[in-house]
């Protein structure tokens, strides 16, 4: 039997492996260690910001993690509630990212192929 160390998303598995000498091996469940080892993380990229200007009061979020599709807006355009401003791909489908009230675009904080976080700020309306 073997011994191994696994660390998955910072938490730390001990996991036996059995040798054998057929073709089929037995693995154990893995246990989990009471304490996570938190590995130290690669330092993120510095966030290039697109086309980002002033911040207006309406911020209109991304509802899931994703990638950028396409801009459907500039700064300074007049949009009315349920246009569309940005596409977001996410889970291999589109979503239309639309204006949540009528106003003007302050800023587009997001560009074609960015990648976005659930939450983060997509753009700003006045």
């Amino acid at each position: 039997m073997k011994n191994y160390k696994i660390t998955v998303n910072g938490n730390v598995y001990d996991v036996t492996v059995e040798e054998t000498t057929g073709t089929a091996a037995a693995v154990s469940a893995p246990a989990a260690v009471s304490a996570p080892v938190k590995a130290t993380a690669p330092a993120p990229a510095p966030k290039k910001e697109a086309a980002k200007g002033p911040e207006g009061s309406v911020k209109v979020t991304a509802p899931m993690p994703g990638k950028i599709l396409g801009v459907k807006v500039s700064a300074g355009q007049s949009v009315k509630k349920g246009e569309v401003l940005l596409v977001l791909e996410a889970m291999k489908m589109e979503n239309e990212i639309v204006a949540p009230s009528d106003g003007t675009v302050a800023s587009v904080q997001a560009a074609v192929g960015d990648s976005v976080e659930a939450g983060a700020t997509l753009a700003t309306l006045n």
